[in-house]
């Protein structure tokens, strides 16, 4: 498309199990004919480039694998996009219906708007952990958010700081011009919750709009949720000093006794997410292991997620 209002960059690498529900997605979207969709593989070696040659309207683009990072690969993809807006996303994500985009899209009418975020969603799918499946308790969520001074966001608790900054890059739309000039850290971890904390010190506007919804899920088994977890405590602590939780109590693994019961799931849900528990509570120790010795490396591998068991 010759000029499009909206670019969508996916950062790819051997997603043959997920790329094609993730593009076909895109293309069920009301304002698709005003989109591209700009690919940036960093190696496949399955069949992904096979698939995404059955895609006539990408725009594909490759980068050596030991060049990808995710925020200085998404940064090139700024780059080359030509819509005025663009759209985050990843390759095992898919919009849960065809108004995604243009319910993010409007938000921009807002001339202060730098991003929308929406939310991640679990379906109810029976390889899906049932815990975590969609059931909204509430009404659907529309919230906006900008501090007048670096100074006010800076008086934040860290816990505060990162409830705001809740931008993700699997679901998230910029204004291209504040992208240009506010661009992501080079970061393998994190770039979308750091580009938050940088878009609110220069006093710019996000919202948060969980009307734009994306299907994404990854099968937690418990090296995964470790990594995952003890990464995530990292980054949170990196950016804004926010500290993990040092203890888990019994109510909570009652809890997920009463969550099976409720949701009346196989009784293998339990043990399963016991393990997810007990995977999040070693990571939180051995982080502060770790902060007591000195010895925190934020250039470990981050983990890579995996669709179902």
């Amino acid at each position: 498309m010759q000029n499009p209002i909206i670019s969508i960059i996916i950062p790819v690498k051997n997603g043959e199990a997920t790329i094609s529900q993730c593009l076909d997605s895109i293309k069920s979207q009301t304002i698709f004919d005003q989109t591209e969709i700009i690919i940036i593989d960093s190696g496949s070696t399955d069949n992904t480039l096979d698939i995404l040659k059955k895609y006539s309207f990408i725009r594909l683009y490759h980068i050596p694998p030991e060049e990808f990072n995710h925020g200085s690969t998404r940064n090139y993809g700024v780059s080359l996009a030509k819509g005025e807006f663009v759209v985050m996303t990843v390759q095992d994500a898919r919009a849960a219906n065809q108004f995604w985009l243009e319910k993010m899209l409007k938000h921009f009418s807002d001339k202060e708007i730098a991003s929308v975020t929406g939310q991640q969603v679990v379906p109810h799918e029976k390889d899906k952990n049932p815990h975590q499946w969609f059931r909204p308790q509430s009404e659907t969520s529309v919230h906006s958010y900008q501090f007048n001074s670096k100074e006010k966001f800076n008086q934040l608790k860290p816990e505060e700081q990162y409830f705001y900054c809740r931008v993700d890059d699997v679901n998230t739309m910029y204004r291209k011009s504040i992208l240009q000039k506010t661009p992501f850290h080079t970061m393998p971890f994190g770039e979308d919750l750091q580009w938050a904390k940088d878009a609110y010190k220069k006093g710019y506007k996000l919202a948060f709009d969980n009307h734009a919804q994306v299907f994404h899920y990854h099968h937690q088994y418990y090296s995964y949720s470790f990594n995952i977890n003890y990464t995530l405590n990292l980054y949170q602590y990196k950016i804004f000093n926010l500290l993990p939780s040092k203890s888990i109590k019994m109510k909570d693994f009652l809890y997920i006794a009463y969550l099976n019961f409720k949701y009346r799931a196989k009784p293998k849900w339990i043990f399963f997410n016991l393990k997810i528990l007990w995977a999040k509570y070693k990571a939180s120790k051995r982080f502060f292991k770790q902060l007591e010795l000195k010895n925190i490396n934020y250039s470990q591998n981050i983990p890579q997620g995996k669709q179902n068991i």
